[in-house]
């Protein structure tokens, strides 16, 4: 029997929406939000979040290339629906920029992925490649 994923999204809907996600449209949504949560922020789950708002400034050189890359794969372990390789970590002007492919389990769809980092915003977004 498959396994169906559902879950509840508002982002970019309008009331006359439904608001019911499933499969990997909800696991891409629950993976940028994860991204968007600074490791320490969540109350009492300090190990949950990302590195990566606190990395972005930093010089991107070998060793903040492979932090970064060791905490995005440290998030996609956090959620069984999904598995990522080819990870690309680039600078932009206004953030950074992580490309990777990622296969949800359950349908064995694969979607390579660009996630925008955007320091004037604040925010990660997704977007398929």
């Amino acid at each position: 029997m498959a396994i169906t994923y559902k879950g509840f999204n508002t982002q970019g809907k309008k009331f006359s929406n439904a608001y019911t996600e499933t499969g990997f449209t909800i696991a891409k949504q629950d993976l940028i939000n994860h991204f968007n949560i600074r490791k320490g922020e969540k109350l009492q789950l300090p190990d949950f979040g990302s590195v990566i708002w606190d990395m972005i400034y930093e010089p991107l050189n070998d060793a903040t290339i492979e932090i970064i890359r060791q905490d995005i794969q440290d998030v996609i372990a956090y959620d069984p629906r999904i598995e990522a390789d080819n990870i690309v970590v680039r600078q932009y002007e206004n953030g950074l920029l992580i490309e990777l492919n990622l296969l949800f389990i359950p349908d064995q769809a694969m979607e390579n992925l660009l996630i925008n980092f955007n320091t004037e915003t604040s925010t990660a977004t997704v977007e398929t490649v």
